[in-house]
């Protein structure tokens, strides 16, 4: 067996104790009662260290040195290459660390799921303190490994090949041009009537509807599910793969439009090559790759007029007491393209989003970097929050920097991905249209040419490619946000 056979064998049983780590985490958030959470942490975590253990035996540096002089083809050089690159990235962090990391996010997280309502911005400091420190002594070591910065390390772990001065460039660039367009956009809408949902809409109702949207998209139920969670997520596996949402019997709105979101991740996660299944080169690219194909979902084609034709009719059949011009095609896409300055990340309109992605982004960078500590975050919150949308959160913890999950657990590095999807999926939508017919294929419901060619060009590649490789085979160039600029501006303006 050669060294390049004997590394993919060991990285697929280390991709089999990932997979009940998934599957464990997404019970976790979903099903698992409140009482199980200390045995259930304590598991996860021992599990983290045995996974940790399994990706820096020390044989696995000779058979790396062996494989780099093997002959390989195209496609097995890439696998190596992703290999090396999640092997490096964990051989720098000792087996403490990880089970401390584990414990302390686990706790933080836990906590946060009530003291977030409470609005105890005093007893998540304590848990969240702890995340910190071990965050930061993360951080460091990876910077140390690689010659970055100790957020740049970070963010290497979500989007690798980006780094914060790309981003600075990037974002400073957003926030010319976005404050004006938002009060613009405001400013058009502020004469136009539409009706917001009233009533009950059961969560029974909900799901049905839900599950009714996900056939249209072409989810695979024989391997996926749709659950509920406090903060919607796509989770599990590609093989398994779990997503949430939370309903509201208030409005159907939110909810009916998270789970299109997370059936974009879902899609990508299905599509990924079958032939490279347990190997890092068959998982997704990134972080902002895996974004994009969620808001490919939710903003390109979930919210064109002619998409929610389709959400309206299906709307229209489930709740059929509920007011008709309420569920008519034309109200529905005034509410799903309503723009409101508003505090939460998640209830956000496709505009204002970037600035809340913004601004967790300039304070996570400056905390890593350690030029601001973790008390020094709800002012800072409240600065921005007033600056970039003009509201104060003061005193406000629970719809200000405890909104939240990512920074539970210590996953800094992960919000700039959001905004790199956006602008990836308006790339990805200007390059399709010049090659298919896609606003004919959104109204006649098929929408197969739009999943093949996002399959062919995207989800087939895994992580085959660079990021940057990945985006200029499918659109002919790198990452543009003219491309996203445009977009806003045709729909809002």
């Amino acid at each position: 067996m050669s060294a390049f056979e004997k590394i993919t064998q060991h990285f697929k049983k280390i991709s089999r104790f990932s997979h009940l780590s998934a599957i464990c985490g997404w019970d976790a958030a979903s099903m698992m009662p409140a009482g199980g959470n200390q045995a259930r942490s304590e598991a996860m975590a021992e599990l983290s260290v045995h996974i940790h253990s399994m990706m820096t035996q020390p044989q696995l540096a000779d058979w790396f040195a062996e494989a780099e002089e093997e002959t390989l083809n195209s496609q097995d050089q890439a696998s190596l290459r992703e290999q090396k690159r999640q092997w490096q990235q964990t051989t720098v962090l000792p087996e403490a660390l990880v089970e401390a990391k584990s414990l302390a996010g686990s706790k933080c997280e836990h906590a946060w799921r009530s003291q977030r309502g409470d609005n105890d911005w005093a007893g998540f400091s304590k848990n969240w303190q702890e995340v910190v420190k071990l965050s930061q002594e993360e951080a460091q070591l990876r910077a140390e490994a690689t010659g970055l910065s100790p957020y740049d390390a970070m963010l290497n772990i979500y989007e690798p090949g980006t780094n914060s001065a790309s981003l600075d460039t990037l974002f400073g660039d957003v926030k010319t041009w976005l404050p004006d367009m938002v009060n613009q956009a405001i400013n058009k809408q502020s004469s136009e009537s539409y009706i917001q949902p009233q009533g009950r809409f059961a969560t029974e109702k909900q799901k049905s509807l839900g599950l009714d949207v996900m056939k249209l998209l072409k989810f695979d139920f024989n391997h996926g599910r749709l659950d509920e969670s406090v903060h919607p997520f796509c989770g599990g596996v590609s093989s398994d793969v779990r997503i949430t949402t939370r309903y509201d019997e208030s409005e159907f709105v939110q909810s009916l439009m998270g789970i299109v979101h997370e059936t974009g991740h879902a899609r990508y996660e299905q599509g990924l090559p079958k032939t490279l299944s347990g190997i890092p080169s068959g998982e997704a690219r990134s972080m902002g790759i895996h974004e994009s194909q969620s808001l490919f979902f939710e903003m390109q084609l979930g919210r064109s007029e002619s998409f929610i034709q389709h959400l309206s009719q299906l709307a229209q059949r489930h709740f059929a007491g509920s007011s008709q011009e309420l569920l008519a095609k034309d109200n529905l896409h005034k509410l799903y393209t309503r723009v409101k300055k508003d505090y939460i990340r998640v209830d956000a309109d496709e505009l204002t989003y970037p600035a809340h992605v913004i601004l967790r982004y300039e304070i996570e960078r400056d905390l890593i970097n350690g030029n601001i500590t973790y008390k020094d975050v709800p002012e800072l919150w409240d600065q921005k929050m007033q600056t970039y949308l003009g509201l104060s959160t003061q005193g406000n913890f629970r719809n200000g920097c405890m909104q939240d999950i990512h920074w539970t657990d210590g996953a800094f590095g992960y919000f700039p991905s959001y905004t790199l999807g956006a602008i990836y999926a308006a790339q990805f939508m200007a390059s399709m249209k010049s090659q298919i017919d896609v606003d004919s294929a959104i109204e006649s419901g098929d929408l197969t040419s739009i999943f093949n060619w996002l399959s062919d060009n995207i989800w087939s590649k895994g992580s085959l490619l660079s990021t940057d490789e990945l985006v200029k085979q499918a659109t002919g160039e790198t990452l543009n946000a003219q491309h996203f600029k445009r977009h806003l501006e045709n729909r809002y303006l």
